[in-house]
């Protein structure tokens, strides 16, 4: 049996979430915990995580466990995963969340904070991704979810430096899926468009960003419950709302009409 396969059943199985202070992280915590998962929950928000923490306790009655982790730091990413499989046991699930994001014109963008969200983005993800997937392997078996967005596969203005982070999360995701797959472990890639959470308190400096798309609007906790029943499975990308990837498609069949629609139908920055 392939090594993901054996995951179906997530009782009493550790599973890492980063990002999970809060949003689709958060959500994606408490819906593993409600599988019976035992949820480590990191983000650099501590006094946030006690109670997501808490709370996934109350769902799993199993325990759950706060870490502190700033993924813009290889160092500590590497001790985070040692300190788990040393402290609790066998890494079978890891979700790469953490990231964030600016609505911003590239020749205005600040390229110091640029370098930030590829820190955070992307390289966190692939040290996690190493680090975690070195252990997996010598199970053979594991789960690994990287959240990318919907922002990797369609490009609109404001979004050129995080639909670059994002696009270079689905390139690497996508070879890692394959070298993997010989070692029994799944590599999963989530392509959200806009999700109700905090992540736009950030991005978006107007405030008026998820009321222009309301219609195109992702819950959180909705979509936690179709990510995690991914686990136990070979499935390769779960991109929503589903327009989005009818949308990819129209893109990549006619790209000066999806040019078009990218600029200006999708386009609510």
């Amino acid at each position: 049996m392939r090594g993901y396969k054996q995951l179906k059943d997530l009782r009493n199985r550790i599973a890492v979430v980063t990002g999970a202070s809060s949003g689709l992280g958060e959500q994606i915590a408490y819906e593993l915990a409600r599988q019976g998962a035992i949820v480590v929950v990191c983000a650099r928000r501590l006094k946030k995580l006690e109670e997501v923490s808490e709370k996934c306790q109350q769902l799993s009655g199993r325990i759950s466990i706060p870490k502190e982790l700033d993924v813009a730091q290889p160092k500590k990413i590497e001790r985070l995963v040692a300190q788990v499989e040393s402290e609790l046991g066998p890494i079978d699930i890891l979700v790469n969340n953490a990231g964030f994001g600016l609505m911003e014109d590239a020749l205005s963008f600040e390229m110091e904070i640029a370098e930030k969200m590829f820190r955070v983005n992307v390289l966190g993800t692939m040290y996690l991704s190493k680090y975690v997937a070195l252990k997996m392997a010598r199970r053979q078996r594991g789960a690994i979810i990287n959240v990318a967005s919907v922002a990797g596969k369609i490009a609109t203005p404001k979004s050129a430096v995080y639909s670059a982070t994002k696009a270079a999360v689905l390139g690497y995701s996508n070879a890692l899926r394959l070298e993997l797959k010989a070692l029994g472990i799944s590599v999963l890639t989530v392509n959200p468009g806009p999700i109700k959470t905090n992540f736009f308190n950030l991005a978006d400096k107007s405030g008026e960003y998820l009321k222009k798309v309301g219609f195109l609007v992702l819950e959180p906790d909705e979509l936690a419950q179709k990510i995690v029943s991914t686990v136990g499975t070979n499935r390769r990308e779960l991109t929503l709302p589903f327009i989005f990837e009818v949308a990819h498609h129209f893109y990549e069949l006619f790209p000066h009409v999806g040019d078009y629609l990218a600029g200006d139908l999708f386009n609510k920055k």
